[in-house]
Order: C-alpha cells, then sequence, then structure tokens
C-alpha cells in the first residue's frame, strides 16, 4: 500500500471497495455526517439547499475515491 492508496478496488465491476487507510474512512464518515447533518438541518423546508449539499459532497467524494483508489478506476473482471 502506498502512501495515496485510501480506497481497494472492487473485484469485480468498477469503481472502488472499501477503505483500507485511515484517510479513506475519515472521508466516508465525513461524508456520513455531511448527509446527516444536512439532513437533520435543512429538511424539510430548504429542500434545494440539501439537495445542493448532497450533490457537492458526492461529487467531492466520488473525486476523492476515484484519485486515492489503489490502481486507479478501471473494469475489473476479478482475475487480478
Amino acid at each position: 500500500m502506498s502512501d495515496g492508496d485510501w480506497f481497494a478496488p472492487k473485484r469485480y465491476g468498477y469503481g472502488s471497495g472499501a477503505p483500507i487507510a485511515w484517510q479513506g474512512w475519515a472521508a466516508l464518515i465525513g461524508y456520513i455526517a455531511v448527509l446527516a447533518t444536512a439532513g437533520f438541518t435543512l429538511l424539510p423546508r430548504h429542500w434545494l439547499a440539501w439537495a445542493a449539499i448532497i450533490a457537492l459532497a458526492t461529487l467531492t467524494l466520488t473525486i476523492l475515491c476515484a484519485q486515492h483508489t489503489r490502481g486507479g478506476w478501471k473494469w475489473r473482471w476479478g482475475d487480478e
């Protein structure tokens, strides 16, 4: 595991698997905390602000996962 690997690759398919470093776990827990906080504080009155926060948080997590997955994102057939 190099310093930049926060997530393991999926064995089958495309994308990231489970976190393998504390930074990956921190990113995932932070994402869940943002979702919960936004839901409890903004819904149901400010649904547009809630949707914008959810979209931004999801985009941020997706970019982090793509940059810090061991071997990058590519289609895998389980052979590796």
